[in-house]
């Protein structure tokens, strides 16, 4: 299962609606949300083309071998895609919209500020304490080499 035909169907239809959303992204037509929303469904939707074209075939050739397959590989792979896309875009939206993740993510945002934060102070600091000890220690160089002539 999932190969050939029905593998190269999903990834091409997926890899489509994925590019066709990345254009929007670009474009300002679309936020990031939105998104990552449209990628859960492009994902679950090459999922459902795979799964449809698959069963769909099996269908087809059931009741009308021959004619049966092909016909229920396309209907099979529409609806996937469409069951799949729709699946998807729930869950996206169940992400994106949840407090709880939405709450994780922006304490997340803050520690990752704070931290980067500390280390631009710390280095910073660290900076002007070398350069502090190179003055110190040019000064001294310049004073032992003025005592010793």
């Amino acid at each position: 299962m999932l190969q050939g035909g029905s593998l190269y169907g999903g990834l091409i239809t997926g890899g489509i609606s994925q590019i066709q959303d990345t254009m929007s992204l670009t474009k300002g037509q679309m936020d990031k949300k939105e998104f990552a929303v449209q990628t859960t469904g492009n994902v679950t939707g090459a999922l459902g083309v795979m799964a449809g074209i698959e069963y769909g075939a099996v269908v087809g050739t059931a009741l009308l071998p021959g004619v049966g397959t092909v016909i229920g590989t396309v209907i099979g792979g529409i609806l996937g895609n469409k069951l799949g896309h729709t699946v998807g875009v729930q869950a996206g939206h169940a992400l994106v919209d949840n407090k709880f993740v939405n709450s994780i993510t922006k304490s997340v945002a803050d520690v990752t500020q704070s931290v980067t934060q500390s280390v631009a102070n710390v280095t910073e600091s660290v900076t002007q304490s070398v350069a502090n000890t190179a003055e110190s220690v040019t000064e001294s160089a310049a004073n032992i080499t003025k005592q010793a002539t």
